[in-house]
């Protein structure tokens, strides 16, 4: 019996694992370019001790410009594997993720165009264990966002001249 209930435990949590892969792979291209920016900034920490996944999306904001330009703020949550920092490793048999560790809550806003990050202005990232999130930085986040699409001054279709 117990040994039947370890297996049915076992069962839910590579299902649980594989699940949240997909729920990545399911993502547009664009926005797994901000959740690889945002673990790749969380590798560089040096309290940082394990590799990071993407576990889901919370929020998702997008405002696209007359000219393709498209502001992108992703708000999501990793999850620490079993893998060390660095370790480049997705599939989730080999790297699960850890239980014992709280998420990370990463807000990330970029300006993008054609399905690149582009570096001006520089992409911000944001990530914090889910527990230490306030509600002042949940504002931040959304400030930061709308600061960076009011961009005064930049080329619009009103402001274009004939002649």
């Amino acid at each position: 019996m117990a040994a039947g209930l370890l297996l049915l435990v076992c069962a839910v949590a590579v299902l649980y694992s594989t699940k949240a892969q997909d729920s990545y792979n399911g993502l547009p291209e664009i926005y797994k370019k901000g959740v690889d920016l945002a673990i790749k900034q969380l590798s560089t920490l040096d309290k940082v001790q394990n590799h990071y996944r993407f576990l889901r999306t919370v929020e998702k904001l997008e405002q696209e410009d007359v000219f393709r330009v498209k502001y992108l703020f992703h708000h999501v949550h990793l999850r620490p594997t079993k893998c060390p920092k660095g370790t480049t490793e997705t599939d989730p048999q080999r790297c699960p993720f850890r239980n014992d560790r709280p998420l990370m809550d990463c807000a990330i806003c970029f300006k993008a165009f054609e399905d690149q990050i582009q570096d001006e202005p520089n992409p911000y990232v944001h990530c914090i264990q889910r527990p230490r999130l306030t509600e002042e930085m949940k504002q931040a986040r959304l400030q930061h966002y709308r600061e960076m699409i009011y961009h005064t001054g930049s080329p619009t279709l009103l402001s274009r001249t004939s002649g």
